[in-house]
């Protein structure tokens, strides 16, 4: 038999020789980077290097593997290598007012340009008023309004003359030049006159007007044209006056920014722009007193000198490096930007002023942080994010109008050129699904960053474990811890990695420790934090969670639940299962019964049959069956009907860690052999009889250890575990304990036979040279059993045939009598 009786020195490894450089940790230096995640950082550092399209990041794994931690620091980091991005704003756009324009500014110029412009425009505004009233244009105007006068004057004496041939003169009103006929002594007719005058003379007046309109076309068009010429003149003066202002501002603001090919064509197009509006510019004091709606024609006003402002986009001014943004909320607005609305007069209105920036913006020429789980609560929000980064540039409209909404505006403002690296934060499932049934992601996540939960029981990493708790005792304030409290922090770690060799790498979980040991070291007074802390920070830690193994262990202390512990039984064994209640889980034993009957039903899934079993318990009950095949029925047809169920289990059950357990089962009840109850059994089989590892062993043992506590040591109680399992030890102090005096057992077991020996005390036997089990052996009672199941329905079969034709012969014999009277009566 080659099972292994472990010793208590194999139930745990202990931190004793790799904690050996120190005493406190106050004597090392903080941790800077991460344990034990070579891989992930080697892909981020990797990305975080090329600045080609597509290579953004997702970093991978399970929430406090230390993801977060690590990309604050290294893209923090990073961008501190890294130039300051541009500053961007928003302008007015003369040529298409609905399309504003984009222009990009070093870092700190959007102020400079936006202050600069908005008090060029107040000065201009104040010069210009101050030009329009100022002699020299007043002489200029005159000048111009005489050479008006002296035409119009000309033009009217010519008027005039031709008027008279027709019987009439022209006098200027407030409508203009007015015809009026005259009367025989030559003075105009008044409306005395024309009331008194006949219809023939009224007819004669018509008829001559008519004529005259047609006579004087030629000289009204020299005075339009006339006056037009005076407006047009006015117009330069106006434009001549309103450019020596509005070029001596202007050009100022261009020698600032000369090197940037984009403002100087804006400050080209806003010069002319105040130079063709330099009306609006004017004092028009005199009209607002004249005209009682100036209360909407100023507002009027102020709207159009809005054109004039600059939206500071994105404001980098005062950062030193590339911009890092880390978005919590990523919704469309918070991502992408947004056009916003006010309302004015009932009507909703906008403006380039009320273009806001989203984190996309203010991370452009840098890096944007995200967690995937808040960026799949916003679809919209992640298929934007997609498009920008697909087209490198991002354009900013309302979450409306990407719905496809209609719209009350067209205002398209003019895209920005993107160049950010994006790290999406999240699980490797998301992952899977996103690179499965996104095409654009597979494009642009190239680089897959993947946090492992564990990482090797190196004598370095447990050194970089003492600078990581070195680090929180300095960055957090908590008490330095001594070398036994490492050391008891350690085995936790390797607890939690379930694995004698490793440690754990969700780093939040020891970090609730840290914090809650050194709680435990300032109520009992002590300077450092010591074993006996962690130990009670571990312990209380556990028994906030526990309270339903509390109850379970209740029930089989009182019976409620039908566990023994002592003694034998046939078909009769002790399965070990795990259950978990959200951050604890813990170990439940259940018992497992078999009865196997004559017939070829096989194997009957009692939970499968009220579905309250999974597919791979299901997968386990088969492999079962496999095994019975493999090693019984090479020579013969396997006829056995046997019903496998765990009693009193109402909740369901899944996972393949009971299959050896239920094999061990059903070979005592073939063999008619009892089982220990002492000992539980937990591992997978396989179809030709080895045992494979399973998962919460800790848990499992540990958990019947305690009903065996309860109900009472008798030093013939233990576990078998598959041998695999041995290297995942880390059991309680307990445990170790009871193994140490002897009171309790762990075997390690590679196949069927070794476990079947250990739970019966009879040798599982092997085929000889003839291929027959040696008697009395488990193997070869099982096949006897086999075997008289199988020659039981013929042995049957043969006995009802024999009893047929005995009955059948006395029938012949009672029919020949009575032939035979028949014929003597007659």
């Amino acid at each position: 038999m080659d099972a292994i009786k472990l010793t208590f020195e194999q139930l745990r490894n202990e931190c004793c020789d790799e904690c050996t450089d120190f005493s406190t940790t106050a004597e090392l230096g903080s941790l800077e980077g991460i344990i034990g995640q070579d891989r992930a950082v080697e892909a981020i550092d990797f990305g975080l290097n090329i600045r080609k399209k597509g290579y953004n990041i997702f970093a991978s794994g399970i929430s406090g593997t230390g993801r977060n931690s690590y990309i604050t620091l290294i893209v923090n980091r990073k961008a501190k290598t890294e130039k300051p991005a541009d500053d961007w704003v928003y302008v007015f756009n003369f040529e298409k007012p609905e399309h504003p324009l984009a222009l990009n500014l070093r870092n700190g110029q959007g102020k400079v340009f936006q202050k600069a412009i908005e008090d060029s425009i107040v000065l201009i505004k104040k010069e210009i008023e101050n030009i329009f009233m100022s002699r020299e244009y007043e002489r200029a105007k005159n000048m111009l309004y005489k050479q008006l006068n002296d035409i119009s004057e000309e033009l009217l004496e010519d008027l005039n003359e031709l008027a008279k041939k027709y019987g009439f003169i022209y006098t200027n009103t407030d409508r203009g030049l007015v015809s009026i006929p005259l009367k025989s002594d030559g003075n105009p007719m008044t409306e005395e006159d024309f009331k008194t005058i006949t219809k023939e003379n009224y007819a004669e007046i018509q008829q001559k007007s008519s004529d005259l309109n047609i006579a004087s076309l030629d000289i009204f068009k020299k005075i339009r044209d006339t006056e037009e010429n005076y407006r047009e003149k006015l117009k330069k003066v106006d434009s001549e006056y309103a450019s020596k202002v509005v070029t001596i501002h202007i050009d100022k603001i261009k020698k600032k920014f000369a090197l940037n090919k984009k403002i100087e064509e804006y400050l080209v197009t806003l010069k002319q722009d105040i130079i063709d509006k330099v009306d609006l510019f004017k004092n028009d004091e005199p009209k607002k007193q004249a005209n009682p709606f100036f209360a909407l024609q100023g507002r009027n006003n102020e709207a159009f000198f809005e054109r004039y402002r600059v939206n500071l986009f994105v404001d980098n001014s005062g950062k030193s490096y590339a911009p890092v943004v880390f978005e919590t909320n990523p919704t469309y607005t918070n991502l992408l930007g947004n056009i916003e609305f006010e309302n004015e007069m009932g009507f909703l209105k906008t403006s380039f002023d009320k273009i806001s920036a989203g984190s996309l913006h203010a991370a452009n020429g840098g890096y944007l942080v995200l967690q995937v789980k808040d960026l799949m609560e916003n679809y919209y929000a992640y298929k934007g994010m997609m498009r920008a980064l697909m087209n490198e540039e991002i354009k900013v409209e309302t979450i409306q109008a990407t719905m496809g909404y209609p719209m009350t505006t067209g205002m398209k403002p003019e895209p920005i050129p993107l160049k950010v690296k994006v790290i999406i934060v999240g699980d490797p499932y998301t992952y899977s699904m996103l690179y499965a049934y996104d095409e654009q992601f597979t494009k642009l996540f190239k680089l897959r960053a993947d946090f492992d939960v564990e990482m090797q029981r190196t004598p370095d990493n447990v050194e970089k474990m003492a600078k990581f708790i070195a680090a929180h005792a300095n960055n957090m304030g908590l008490r330095h811890f001594d070398k036994e409290a490492v050391c008891r922090v350690v085995e936790y770690s390797s607890r939690i990695a379930e694995n004698k060799d490793k440690l754990t790498s969700q780093f939040n979980r020891l970090v609730d420790v840290l914090y809650e040991a050194d709680s435990w070291a300032t109520s009992s007074g002590s300077n450092l934090v010591r074993k006996e802390h962690v130990s009670k920070a571990i312990e209380q830690k556990t028994n906030r969670n526990n309270m339903y193994e509390e109850k379970i262990l209740e029930l089989f202390k009182e019976g409620t639940y039908l566990l023994d512990v002592e003694g034998e039984k046939v078909g009769e064994i002790n399965g070990l299962a795990v259950v978990s209640t959200g951050e604890y889980s813990f170990g439940k034993p259940s018992k497992i019964t078999v009865s196997t009957y004559s017939g070829r039903s096989g194997l009957i899934n009692i939970e499968r049959e009220a579905r309250t079993s999974g597919k791979i318990h299901d997968k386990g009950v088969m492999i079962i069956h496999g095994y019975m095949g493999y090693k019984y029925a090479q020579d013969k047809p396997l006829a056995l009907s046997a019903s496998i169920v765990f009693e009193q289990l109402y909740s369901g059950i899944d996972g393949d860690s009971a299959s050896s357990t239920e094999l061990y089962a059903i070979l005592s009840s073939l063999s008619e052999v009892p089982i220990k109850q002492g000992i539980a059994v937990t591992g997978s089989v396989n179809q030709r009889g080895l045992i494979q590892p399973i998962g919460g062993v800790n848990e499992k043992i540990e958990g019947y250890f305690k009903v065996c506590q309860i109900k009472g040591l008798t030093g013939e109680q233990g576990v078998i575990i598959p041998h695999q399992n041995v290297n995942n030890l880390m059991l309680s102090d307990e445990v170790i304990e009871a193994v140490k005096k002897d009171v309790f057992h762990v075997y390690a077991v590679k196949t069927v036979d070794e476990g079947i020996e250990i739970l019966t005390g009879r040798p599982a036997g092997s085929k000889d040279d003839k291929g027959c089990y040696k008697k009395d052996t488990i193997h070869y009672l099982v096949d006897q059993k086999l075997t008289v199941y199988l020659e039981q329905p013929e042995k049957d079969k043969n006995e009802k045939k024999n009893k047929s034709k005995a009955h059948d012969k006395e029938d012949d014999v009672t029919d020949h009598d009575v032939r035979e009277d028949e014929t003597i009566q007659v």
